[in-house]
This record gives structure tokens, sequence and C-alpha cells, in this order.
């Protein structure tokens, strides 16, 4: 029995890892240009909006909420940053009230949630309706462009041949994993997501740090809009469209439950990396849109089951333990 729980716990460890290098072989022998240092840094730049944004949603699902507004966000946040320019701000001042406007939003969801008790998945529901909709209004549905093309040179630009968009999501990702495994905050998170009554009868301000989970998500959405704007060079209403379901289907592939409380942010990384591996492999192999939609349905389905199944087990064999 103790050798059964043993393999079972370190399948639920490397599992994600499996899958990952599994991918990686399937395509490497699909497509012979699949491991090459082009198509690599390529994966990675088309990750690291999604990647900053799994961020903030790590937080969140670790709490035991959900967050769908985080793609409007990205949007909103985009085109926002687009007016300012338009109207004369400079570059450190627009990200600067970009990126405390994206907070804001991020800390509305926080007090529907918290303040109004309502359902996370229904307060960030309309959020993503309004934030779209202002998206459309503000722009009135046409792209902003004509903005300074000194913004764009941050997408364009590399360090030792990695991308500054790269440097920056695992820079976030670093920071993330830090303030969960090291700080006060990252416990109280983990303990509320685990068990919130237990949290609230320990003294943790429950109401504070669920706020300040879903501001940290709103915070990163909108970083994720100015990386977005800085590659389009074009602020798009229509922008961040489905961010929310990959960055969620990131997550959960890596490990977090969605009740909350169990998880690693560095597994997540490799859910990031599974989504754009993916993606770009299922490109290079020709696969149409509409099938590519339907395998990442099915990825969602097959992450959700996975996570519920590890979470099940992790019970079993720690019952089992005692």
């Amino acid at each position: 029995m103790k050798r059964n729980r043993q393999i079972i716990n370190i399948l639920l460890e490397y599992g994600i890892a499996v899958v990952l290098l599994l991918l990686l072989i399937i395509f490497s022998a699909a497509s012979s240009n699949f491991l090459s240092v082009n198509t690599v840094m390529t994966i990675l730049k088309q990750v690291s909006i999604t990647g900053i944004i799994s961020v903030g949603m790590t937080f969140v699902i670790l709490t035991g909420g959900i967050d769908l507004s985080v793609g409007s966000i990205a949007g909103v946040s985009s085109v926002t940053a687009a007016l300012f320019m338009m109207n004369g701000f400079n570059i450190p001042v627009t990200c600067v009230l970009t990126s405390l406007i994206a907070l804001i939003y991020g800390a509305l969801n926080g007090l529907c949630v918290t303040k109004l008790n309502m359902p996370p998945l229904i307060a960030t529901l309309g959020t993503q309706t309004a934030l779209r909709g202002m998206a459309y209004i503000i722009t009135g549905g046409l792209p902003v462009f004509g903005f300074s093309a000194v913004f764009g040179n941050f997408a364009k630009t590399s360090i030792a041949r990695i991308p500054l968009m790269v440097i920056l999501m695992i820079a976030i990702f670093f920071i993330g994993k830090f303030v969960l495994d090291r700080c006060n905050f990252g416990r109280y998170i983990y303990g509320i997501g685990g068990n919130e009554e237990a949290s609230f009868l320990s003294g943790i301000n429950v109401m504070k740090i669920k706020l300040s989970a879903y501001a940290i998500s709103g915070l990163l959405a909108g970083i994720a809009g100015l990386v977005l704007l800085s590659r389009t060079n074009s602020g798009q209403p229509s922008a961040g469209v489905g961010y929310e379901m990959d960055a969620i289907t990131a997550v959960v592939l890596g490990g977090v439950s969605l009740s909350g409380g169990q998880g690693r942010i560095s597994q997540v990384m490799i859910g990031v990396l599974i989504m754009g591996v993916l993606s770009t492999g299922m490109i290079m192999l020709g696969i149409n849109d509409y099938v590519q939609q339907l395998i990442r349905g099915l990825v969602l389905i097959a992450a959700v089951t996975f996570s519920e199944f590890s979470t099940r087990m992790r019970n079993v064999t720690s019952t089992e333990g005692k």
C-alpha cells in the first residue's frame, strides 16, 4: 500500500511534466522544424500574455474563486493605453495609469464577491461583459492606432535572444512564486482556499485577502494588455477574447484545484507551456481553427477532470497515511 501511494504521488507530482514531454516528442516527430530556436521563441512569445494573466488567475483560484473578466480587462487596458498615448501622455505615465485602472477593475470584482456576496462566476462574468462593451464604446468599435512607434519596441526587443515580453512573464512568475511560497499573504491565500471558515476564526482578514487576490488578477491582466498593445501596435476593442479560458486551462492543467487551497504556481508555468506547444504544434501541422477550438475545449474538460481526480486521490492517500 505504501508503494502504491508513492507511485500515485509521483504521478500527481510529475504527470503534467510528462504530458509536456510527450507533446514535444509528438510534434517534433511530425515536424522537423518544431524544436528549432525560432519555433521555441515563437511559443514563448505566444504564451507570454497568457502566462502573465495565469499568475493572477492562480491567486484567485487558490482562494476558491474564478475570474472570467481577465480577457476583457486586457482588451480594455490595451485600448485605454492607446488612447492615453494618442492624447499626449508619455509611455511611463500611460503604463502606470493603465495598470492602476486595471487594478481597480480587479478590486471591483473583489468587492462584488466579498461585500455583496456574489458568486465569483456571476460577478466576473458581469464585469467581463461590461468592460468588453466599454472597450467598444470608447473606441467607437474601431481600432486605435497612430500612437508612438517606440511603444512597440518592447515586444520586438530581445536580450540574449530572449524577448523582453518573455523575460517579463518569467519575472512575474518568480514574484508570484515568492509571494505564495514565502510570504504570509501566500499562506493566507492557501488557507482561505482550503477552509475559509477556519481561516476567519484564526484571525485572518478573509475579505481583505480575497479582495487583494482579485485586484492582483486585474493588475496582471492590465499588464498583459499593455504587452498585447506593444505586440500588435494597435488598440483593438476585441483584443483579449478567450484569454480567460486559456488562463483557466493553464492553471488547472498546472494542478491548481478549482475548489481552492491546492496547487503550485511552478506547475502552472508548465500548464502555460503545454497550451503554447499544443497551439503552435497544431498550426504547424495545418490543423484548421475549428478543430483547434474542439481540442482546446477537450483539454479544458480533461484538465478539470484530472484536477478533481487528483484532489480525491490526495485526500485518499492522506487518509490512508494516517
